[in-house]
């Protein structure tokens, strides 16, 4: 599995309705608090994401819910997966670990069924089971991008 198979599968992902993207928007706030809270009570929290980055976890949460509103409102297969792989290098060289993205889309998960309307809920589910079953994926494909780049140098 690659670049190409995650593409396919993204494509395959439905776009929500006007009114879901509007929903997950207006609750953003509530999203990020909820999640943060729900990662903090973790005790393995910092075997997750490493030494003092707490506060980078907290703005990948932010920038996370910022990144799917805007997919909400515009699938696009290509920006979808090719920016997951950017976040799977650029937090994984940060000491997070590939643990760290299963745990935070099972919160997610468990804090969007809470906190959005069940149509809502319905409708961005898939893009959450898409990014947690493909976690091997991304982890696949964003190593032998990382082992590309350190064979340059």
């Amino acid at each position: 599995m690659n670049r190409a198979y995650l593409l396919s599968s993204a494509g395959k992902l439905i776009q929500v309705g006007a009114q879901t993207a509007v929903e997950y928007a207006e609750k953003a706030d509530q999203l990020i608090a909820a999640m943060n809270a729900h990662m903090m009570g973790r005790p393995d929290i910092e075997a997750l994401v490493g030494a003092n980055n707490i506060n980078m976890m907290k703005d990948n949460h932010a920038n996370h819910v910022r990144f799917m509103a805007s997919i909400f409102v515009n699938h696009n297969p290509e920006v979808l997966v090719d920016t997951i792989l950017w976040v799977f290098r650029a937090y994984r060289s940060h000491a997070f670990t590939t643990n760290y993205w299963a745990a935070q889309l099972n919160g997610w998960m468990i804090i969007l069924k809470e906190k959005l309307s069940k149509e809502t809920y319905e409708q961005v589910y898939p893009y959450y089971e898409w990014m947690q079953v493909n976690i091997p994926v991304f982890v696949k494909v964003s190593d032998e991008k990382l082992e590309g780049l350190n064979t340059m140098h």
